[in-house]
């Protein structure tokens, strides 16, 4: 299984498929996406931080910054 840190929170999240899954035979999806926002910056985010960006607003670098940190100790 590989893995990637989100941007937003820096937990590390799965990335689905690659050689990673072919040993392990694991079938789960990726639990994030790579977005790119309004001002033209890119980022990869966790489900949990996509959901807690603004709905009513163009998003912006400054609120992929302003995403609480909840990294883990991997």
């Amino acid at each position: 299984m590989s893995t990637q840190r989100c941007d937003g929170c820096d937990r590390r999240v799965r990335l689905g498929g690659g050689i990673g899954d072919f040993w392990s035979f694991e079938t789960g999806s990726t639990d994030g996406l790579t977005l790119e926002l309004a001002d033209g910056s890119e980022y990869f985010l966790c489900y949990d931080c996509i959901d807690a960006l603004p709905d009513d607003e163009e998003v912006t670098r400054a609120h992929v910054e302003a995403l609480p940190d909840a990294s883990d100790d991997d």
